[in-house]
């Protein structure tokens, strides 16, 4: 038969289950160096080297086009917003860590750029023409040509 008991233990089953695939911690998409912050902590300017920055930190993302004694780091986390970003991933860390090194490969500077420092940078607004990808009259007029009897289709 049916009783109250056997009714408030299926209850009590089905709360477990329910709050035990709650998530106590933000879910969050990371992207490059973890704790990128704490990490740079452990370097030494004029002390530390490149094999010690590779040991400690990883290789390099990305080098300066110039001069490949200019390293960068990169830290990024994407959490969810809450209701009034419907969701929609917020940036909450863009850490960007720049270290130069001597000819020696000796540390001579660090430099860490915070999402509100990358705020401040501001980038020349001059564009770069190339004069080598540019279509010529005719091949610009053909593909037009070829555009419009595709799309009609």
């Amino acid at each position: 038969m049916f009783s109250f008991k056997n009714h408030r233990f299926k209850l009590y089953i089905a709360l477990f289950i329910f709050f035990s695939n709650c998530q106590l911690q933000e879910p969050a998409k990371n992207h490059g160096i973890l704790f990128l912050e704490n990490r740079s902590d452990k370097l030494v300017i004029n002390q530390s080297n490149k094999n010690d920055v590779i040991q400690i930190i990883g290789q390099p993302h990305s080098q300066s086009i110039d001069d490949d004694n200019i390293w960068i780091y990169f830290e990024r986390t994407l959490s969810k917003g809450k209701y009034h970003k419907l969701g929609r991933h917020v940036l909450t860390k863009n850490n960007t860590l720049l270290l130069t090194f001597d000819k020696f490969g000796i540390l001579k500077t660090k430099k860490i750029y915070s999402k509100d420092d990358l705020n401040k940078i501001v980038f020349s607004g001059k564009k770069t023409e190339n004069d080598i990808t540019k279509k010529s009259f005719v091949e610009s007029f053909l593909s037009s040509v070829k555009q419009k009897m595709y799309g009609n289709k």
